[in-house]
């Protein structure tokens, strides 16, 4: 997630920039808003985010931490993470702190159900009533208690199109053996099964194991084809011409497209994932106030149109959105039309059982040996302590023969 897109925009922000007092670079939505309450306390956040989200200044926009700190006093600790999985393993083991995270839909649902998040209070964050209708009271958060809408969008196809043949429109194409080690995929268990899923005419939200084991299957049927399993690896892979096709976030294919004119995106027939990533406060922060105010900023108008307009994803707040030039706002990738939203499905949480097998099921999946079968690793395993047992059996000889 890089910077995208228009230079009328940047045009636009650096205008903004100028005609603001020195202090900050921004303008509060509600002048009210007490954003000093915590100057000459010596805050510090711990913020974990996904890696290359948010506006950092580096195409002369928007340093949004730094416009918070010059703001607020409050002083940003910023490190990232690749996955929903990653994040979660992370939390769960105790081994830091942190006072905000972006975790995706179904994660925030499964945090928030093992009593890892702090319910919001959202009087520390008034800028919740820009966030759109659409993006509250889902199945995740249905009651909107933990977590505030950051960026949503689909997931579809990059493509390079002087490396296809013919359009790409189904998902069935990052199984096709002409493209045998040009294509990419998934590294988290999420997203693949999602695609293999919807490949077999499946709901992505599986109601049983059986219906796991089937799309492992799958899975298993496409190891021929892939060239590596990757997350942010892909910028540089697809952007470089290293691969034909690979599954990806709408935001993330609109900063490949840029560097890469060669690149193209596309949403799959058979239907696709639409997500929605949250701001939340785990249940663990020792910060929580003021980490409402971060979440607080991001919302600011300024701010959330800035993010946006770096990252190439969509916002979900409604003010940023109608200040996107023309361009974006009629972007196919950006905001898909209502035939294509219509055909999505959004990750539900899932019960423990199935997200267990789904895990199991992913290990069994990356292990497997498409030449030949699912005892890849435990035939290894068995020659190796067979190898130990013939080396101790030869070494016993050897004492034996010795001692004569």
């Amino acid at each position: 997630m890089k910077k995208v897109v228009s230079f009328a925009v940047s045009l636009l922000l650096l205008a903004t920039v100028f005609a603001l007092p020195a202090q900050a670079a921004i303008t509060p939505d509600d002048p009210s808003y007490n954003w000093e309450r915590f100057k000459g306390q010596d805050v510090t956040l711990n913020v974990y985010n996904w890696g290359l989200y948010i506006s950092d200044g580096s195409d002369g926009g928007l340093d949004i931490n730094k416009e918070f700190e010059d703001l607020t006093g409050i002083k940003v600790n910023y490190t990232t993470y690749d996955t929903n999985e990653s994040l979660y393993a992370k939390l769960k083991s105790g081994g830091a702190n942190y006072d905000v995270i972006v975790p995706s839909d179904y994660m925030v649902g499964k945090m928030s159900k093992e009593g890892m998040l702090a319910k919001l209070d959202f009087g520390n964050i008034p800028n919740i009533a820009m966030i759109g209708d659409q993006y509250k009271g889902l199945d995740y958060d249905p009651n909107n208690e933990y977590s505030v809408p950051y960026t949503w969008g689909v997931v579809g196809i990059v493509y390079n199109k002087t490396m296809v043949k013919g359009p790409i429109d189904s998902w069935s194409a990052l199984w096709d053996e002409q493209y045998k080690g040009n294509v990419l995929m998934f590294n988290n268990s999420r997203d693949a099964f999602a695609i293999a899923f919807k490949k077999l005419g499946m709901s992505l939200n599986p109601s049983s194991t059986e219906e796991i084991q089937k799309a492992a299957e799958e899975l298993k049927k496409q190891k021929g084809v892939v060239q590596a399993y990757v997350m942010d690896e892909i910028f540089d892979k697809m952007e470089g011409g290293e691969a034909a096709l690979a599954p990806y976030y709408a935001g993330d294919a609109i900063t490949m497209i840029n560097e890469n004119p060669d690149l193209a995106f596309a949403i799959p027939k058979e239907g696709t994932n639409y997500f929605v990533d949250a701001m939340c406060v785990p249940a663990t922060s020792t910060q929580k106030e003021a980490a409402e105010m971060y979440i607080n900023f991001m919302c600011e108008t300024q701010i959330a149109l800035a993010n946006c307009e770096f990252i190439g994803y969509s916002t979900p707040q409604v003010k940023a959105e109608a200040l996107l030039p023309d361009e974006l706002k009629n972007s196919p990738i950006m905001y898909p039309s209502k035939d294509v939203l219509a055909n999505t499905e959004i990750f539900n949480v899932l019960p423990d059982e199935l997200n267990q097998a789904m895990d199991e099921a992913w290990s069994d999946v990356k292990s497997y040996d498409e030449k030949g079968n699912d005892l890849l690793i435990p035939g290894i395993l068995a020659l190796a302590v067979a190898g130990i047992a013939v080396v101790f059996w030869r070494k016993n000889v050897k004492k034996k023969r010795n001692d004569y």
